[in-house]
């Protein structure tokens, strides 16, 4: 029963990651069709902005997590005004490629900036606690929390504040938004800063739990998060939750069984699963096209 418990609070925390990744690819997808598949090297970025504020300029940690995010965000829009709104009127397959040359961009600029060599450092948040014979790391507890304030803020951005209203009428249709006075630009580059913004937090918590980051760190991450977004149904908000908590408890029970090494092949045997069984994912709806 603790390594159960153990084991579903690390799956918890790893999911928390992945739900805050996945977070950002369905609202970018949810407005503007895009999957942004720059979005994992985001959270890259993010990660040595912590790693350096810590390490070479010695800020506070708090200050330090304050820069990531904010340098995510900002990162985010630059992608989305430099690179994204020339071609909001080309075929989405040119988005597409655009968003891939994006994502080898900046994994070869870190590369070539912090060099190919994996930065470690000390654990941020150290120390355990016990409840019985169970032991939880406070990294696991801190993730979590932290996790479902920014998944509930998000919610109620969306579903209370005028431009979360914006958004979802954008969403739902951009032309008829448009003839109602909303903004596109400012809509499309809010959601985007606000994507790019939990990826700052998402680079954090990662940084929490493995004290480590790379240029190549972002691409399995994200990855693993656009499985979670289209498990839980790509567009949907409480969908890329239940998908990026369901993708960390899969993993970790994979690795509990001992099948350790089968971790990345299981999730992505689930994406073809579910393209085969259920496109629209757990909480998506089909879409019907008129002709």
């Amino acid at each position: 029963m603790s390594l159960f418990v153990s084991q579903l609070f690390n799956g918890l925390q790893t999911g928390s990651v992945y739900a805050l990744v996945a977070l950002g690819y369905s609202m970018v997808y949810g407005i503007i069709l895009l999957l942004n598949f720059a979005h994992g090297d985001i959270i890259m970025v993010g990660a040595y902005t912590a790693f350096y504020a810590m390490t070479a300029f010695h800020l506070h940690p708090i200050l330090s997590v304050v820069l990531a995010v904010v340098t995510s965000t900002l990162l985010g829009v630059v992608i989305e005004k430099v690179a994204y709104t020339p071609l909001r009127s080309a075929p989405r397959l040119s988005l597409l490629i655009t968003a891939i040359g994006i994502s080898f961009l900046l994994e070869n600029g870190a590369q070539l900036l912090f060099g190919a060599d994996t930065k470690s450092m000390d654990t941020l948040v150290p120390g355990n606690v016990s409840f019985g014979s169970v032991t939880i790391s406070y990294t696991a507890i801190l993730t979590i929390i932290v996790a479902v304030i920014a998944m509930v803020a998000l919610t109620l951005l969306v579903q209370k504040t005028k431009l979360g209203k914006a958004m979802r009428a954008v969403s739902e249709d951009m032309g008829a938004a448009q003839l109602m006075g909303i903004s596109l630009n400012k809509t499309i580059s809010f959601t985007f800063a606000v994507g790019s913004a939990l990826a700052g937090i998402g680079s954090v918590l990662y940084l929490c739990a493995y004290s480590q980051a790379s240029p190549t760190m972002g691409s399995m991450l994200g990855l693993k998060a656009f499985v979670a977004a289209v498990l839980g149904g790509i567009g949907s908000i409480p969908g890329a939750m239940i998908g990026g908590f369901a993708i960390g408890l899969l993993e970790a029970l994979v690795a509990a069984v001992g099948l350790s090494v089968w971790k990345d092949a299981v999730v992505f045997a689930i994406l073809i699963v579910v393209l085969l069984v259920k496109p629209s994912g757990i909480m998506g709806h089909p879409v019907t096209e008129k002709v």
